[in-house]
C-alpha cells in the first residue's frame, strides 16, 4: 500500500493501547465500510471530546466540567481522598460503588527507569489538599508494583508532617481466588498481611 490516507489511518489506529497493525487494519476496513453510519459520527464525537473534555484542576479527573462532577458532589465524603495513578484507576474504583469520598490523580508513578520523578506527578497538589482541615484520611490506591510501592512510600514521607491518617489498599488473595493459581508474590503478600479470623 502507498503512504496515503488509508495507511495513515492504520498507523494512527495502531498507536492505540492494545491494538497492533493487524487489528488496526481490521478496524480501518470496518470504519471505511460504514463511513456514514459509524466513521463520520465517530470523527465528530472524537472532535467534540477533544474540545469539551477537561482535566479537573482539583483532582485530575476527566470531565466536561472543571471542577469535575465528583468534586462538585456535596454528598461525597470530603474527609477522605483516594490517591490513584491514572484516571482509569479512578473509574475502576467508581465502578464498584464501594467508595464515596474524593480522589486525587497523580498522573503516573515514580519510575527511575522512565525518568519520572516527584516533580512530574501531582504530588504537590495532594500535599496542599492534605493540609485542609476537612481531610482526615489519604487512601493510597496504587499498584502493587515496585514503582507503585515506591510512590506510596514517597507520598507517606511527604505527608508525614500533616495530621491525616495514611492508609493503603489491602493486598493478597483476591475474592474467589484459588491458591494454586496465584503467583508467589501475591501469596507472600497475603501471608504478611494476614489478620485475625
Amino acid at each position: 500500500m502507498n503512504d496515503g490516507p488509508l495507511q495513515h489511518l492504520i498507523r494512527t489506529l495502531s498507536t492505540l493501547p492494545g491494538l497492533g497493525n493487524r487489528s488496526a487494519r481490521r478496524i480501518a476496513l470496518h470504519l471505511l465500510n460504514k463511513r456514514d453510519t459509524l466513521m463520520r459520527p465517530l470523527a465528530q464525537t472524537l472532535e467534540r471530546a477533544a474540545d469539551e473534555i477537561k482535566e479537573c484542576h482539583v483532582c485530575g479527573n476527566l470531565d466536561s466540567h472543571d471542577p469535575c462532577g465528583i468534586c462538585q458532589d456535596a454528598r461525597r465524603d470530603q474527609s477522605k481522598i483516594c490517591v490513584v495513578s491514572q484516571v482509569s484507576d479512578l473509574w475502576a474504583i467508581e465502578r464498584t460503588g464501594a467508595y464515596r469520598g474524593q480522589y486525587h490523580v497523580l498522573g503516573g508513578l515514580l519510575s527511575a527507569l522512565d525518568g519520572i520523578g516527584p516533580d512530574d506527578l501531582n504530588i504537590a497538589g495532594l500535599k496542599t489538599r492534605a493540609q485542609s482541615e476537612q481531610v482526615q484520611e489519604i487512601i493510597l490506591a496504587l499498584a502493587a508494583t515496585v514503582d507503585g510501592q515506591s510512590t506510596a512510600h514517597y507520598i507517606s514521607d511527604t505527608l508525614a508532617g500533616t495530621s491525616v491518617e495514611i492508609t493503603h489498599l489491602a493486598h493478597g488473595v483476591p475474592v474467589g481466588g484459588e491458591l494454586d493459581y496465584l503467583d508467589d508474590g501475591t501469596i507472600t503478600t497475603a501471608l504478611k498481611s494476614r489478620k485475625s479470623a
